[in-house]
């Protein structure tokens, strides 16, 4: 398990419910080794102790990237691939909801989304994340009514989906090709922590038993397609390939 770290005082409580919701270890000391989290009035970050010049990520949906998007686009894409247009904001349940970037900018623009995340480091994060976007004017007319967090394995979340969801959103974990080396700082600190989606097969079969009209699976254009299912349609982007499975 990853051990969560926090030394400032004003913290320790919030610290304490967030190692309790996550059932993560609470550490006394910062590690010397190995990945952890740390909780600051910035809020949750992750590091590896191993590289301390990496710097930490954390889910910010204020600022940054997300904020971006949300502001002046780039979500195109995926939105298209969705079904999102004029008139129709689809339910959609983010079954791999990793840090929430396009569960964030999909909710922004009127839809609701629901966060599925199985890894614990990573859905503490998310629930940082946001705590802190409710706190801003601009995020908490709508936050709590389009996005939401839900704790748990991606396959469950998918058997127990029932009625109401529209699409289902998967965006598994992949390795990256070995030529590839210049991989993003970020993405390769995440992929430490969650190694790669080996049961993302099983996922597009759970995702295609379910009610929902539409499943789409984010890939590299490298990659083929899930359980070597060709899917109906296709969204090519310069680095990305939105397959789209329809009921």
């Amino acid at each position: 398990m990853i051990p969560l770290f926090c030394q400032e005082s004003l913290l320790q409580t919030s610290a304490q419910q967030l190692a309790s919701t996550f059932d993560l270890p609470l550490s006394r000391h910062r590690p010397e080794q190995g990945l952890y989290l740390e909780y600051t009035l910035q809020g949750l970050s992750l590091y590896y102790a191993d590289e301390p010049k990496l710097n930490g990520i954390c889910v910010d949906f204020v600022h940054g990237r997300s904020d971006y998007r949300r502001k002046y686009g780039g979500a195109e894409a995926v939105t298209k691939a969705l079904g999102i247009k004029k008139g129709q904001r689809p339910v959609v349940l983010d079954a791999t909801a990793g840090l929430g970037r396009d569960a964030f900018v999909v909710a922004s623009l009127g839809c609701q989304v629901r966060m599925v995340e199985r890894s614990a480091a990573v859905a503490a994060m998310l629930s940082d994340g946001l705590a802190r976007a409710r706190l801003n004017a601009e995020l908490s007319t709508w936050i709590d009514q389009r996005l939401s967090l839900h704790y748990a394995s991606s396959l469950q979340a998918l058997a127990d989906i029932g009625e109401g969801v529209d699409a289902v959103y998967l965006d598994p974990m992949y390795p990256h090709k070995k030529k590839s080396a210049q991989v993003k700082k970020e993405m390769r600190l995440f992929q430490l922590l969650v190694g790669d989606d080996h049961d993302a097969d099983g996922l597009l079969e759970a995702a295609r038993a379910t009610n929902a009209k539409r499943i789409v699976v984010k890939r590299p254009s490298f990659a083929e397609p899930l359980n070597k299912e060709k899917p109906q349609a296709e969204l090519k982007t310069k680095n990305h390939r939105f397959d789209i499975y329809l009921r």
